[in-house]
């Protein structure tokens, strides 16, 4: 079967995202995950307004969010010092018509999931089926190269392929053979979650630290009545001058806490201590900072990249999840103006490819985070007063900057009309 039927390789956040607006908008659709089974694995992301927006417009509702997270209420970022650098609302806070939430990465992925097998049938989901390569065939269509975990190879013939398959991604190494090794910039992040009081306005974002060494931390869910006490999702970076193959190219690697939490001993403050969250964390992680230079093109012919397969990035500016929801519904759009066709493919990469290959390498640069540069270029990440070293004006300005070029700066989202009509559907052949 491949006339009008979209493949889609890699049942992620993206894919998962893709595989509900198809089935929005009344395409033929399945989706290939390599899991043999579908796991709720990861820990804290942050979805930001634009994709909050989106995902209603899915039928994904605050209420289901709210089951294993909770809108964030504030961001702040504080230097070494644990004196405050900057602090700002977020979400409906700072005026926008939609929170910013903080999830459980693999609650997230698993609501997609089970919401999609509820709309559309279990079968639109093929498990242990990872994909491997793909062929442009002489009538336009395209077959997907797959093989499950015993090595026992198939194919699947469509009219697309998407390849939704994260940074290690086949189908792009087949577009791009060429292409670099991964770009690891030498910072290894150390990942967990930990059962704490929460901090600030009891639903912020903190940034603490400097660009050699910091600590990100956010509660995931709200607090026990009872205990007073949030999980906490934490990340712990530095800057490491060495590391091994495996820690640069394995994701979510488990380790020991005694391994890495003496690099953060002097993160005390008197309301704060790093060396507690992270001693309080049932298990550990350890990730590289890494992503890949930007490519030339998404496209060729019939096929298409998405998310991390297209523009992998830093998660310095907590927009990863949130892009590949809004490469999946913009996508979308682009099928229901221009039909299932390579076009479509053709106008969506001519629109975003070059801009987010341009965010993704203003994430390399630290992001939002970049302030904390700017700080320590200043006064080596010592002062009493921020104004005298970093005035609001200026670092608001940066900030703006950065929130304009990830696509949601507050009046224009707000202004924006719906990506998707509730009543529209793709003209199939």
């Amino acid at each position: 079967m491949s006339k009008n039927r979209v493949l889609i390789a890699g049942g992620g956040i993206g894919g998962l995202a893709l595989a509900l607006s198809l089935h929005q908008v009344g395409v033929p659709f399945t989706v290939f995950e390599s899991a043999k089974n579908m796991d709720p694995l990861g820990v804290g992301i942050n979805l930001q307004p634009d994709a909050i927006r989106e995902l209603q417009d899915m039928g994904i509702s605050e209420e289901d969010l709210a089951e294993f997270g909770l809108p964030v209420q504030e961001w702040a970022l504080l230097g070494l010092n644990g004196r405050e650098i900057h602090s700002e609302p977020r979400g409906r806070d700072a005026g926008y018509e939609w929170p910013q939430y903080s999830v459980h990465r693999g609650e997230f992925q698993m609501l997609l999931y089970h919401e999609l097998v509820r709309r559309a049938g279990r079968h639109t989901v093929r498990l242990d089926s990872t994909a491997t390569g793909y062929k442009i065939n002489e009538d336009g269509s395209v077959t997907l190269s797959l093989q499950n975990r015993d090595g026992v190879p198939s194919e699947e013939t469509g009219q697309l392929l998407i390849g939704a398959d994260g940074i290690h991604s086949a189908i792009r190494a087949q577009m791009h053979p060429d292409q670099p090794q991964i770009h690891w910039g030498g910072t290894l992040m150390w990942r967990g979650t930990t059962w704490a009081k929460p901090l600030r306005s009891g639903a912020s974002f903190i940034g603490l630290g400097n660009q050699h060494q910091r600590m990100v931390m956010y509660p995931i869910s709200k607090p026990n009545p009872e205990t007073g006490l949030a999980m906490i999702n934490w990340i712990a970076e530095t800057v490491a001058d060495t590391a091994s193959d495996r820690q640069r190219n394995s994701w979510f690697r488990p380790v020991a806490i005694e391994s890495f939490v003496h690099y953060f001993e002097d993160f005390r403050y008197d309301w704060f201590s790093a060396p507690d969250l992270i001693n309080g964390a049932k298990d550990a992680f350890e990730n590289p900072m890494i992503d890949r230079d930007p490519i030339p093109t998404w496209v060729e012919g019939p096929v298409c990249l998405i998310g991390d397969a297209a523009h992998p990035m830093y998660p310095t500016g907590s927009n990863g999840a949130s892009q590949a929801i809004m490469d999946a519904r913009h996508l979308t759009r682009n099928f229901l103006d221009h039909g299932l066709t390579p076009k479509a493919l053709s106008v969506f990469d001519d629109t975003f490819c070059e801009a987010l290959s341009d965010l993704a390498l203003r994430n390399r640069g630290a992001g939002p985070f970049g302030l904390l540069q700017l700080v320590d270029s200043r006064c080596g990440g010592d002062f009493d007063d921020i104004e005298d070293v970093l005035p609001k004006a200026e670092r608001e300005a940066f900030l703006a900057r950065y929130k304009a070029a990830a696509g949601y700066e507050r009046d224009s989202l707000n202004k924006a009309g719906h990506l998707i009509g509730a009543d529209e559907k793709v003209a199939l052949n």
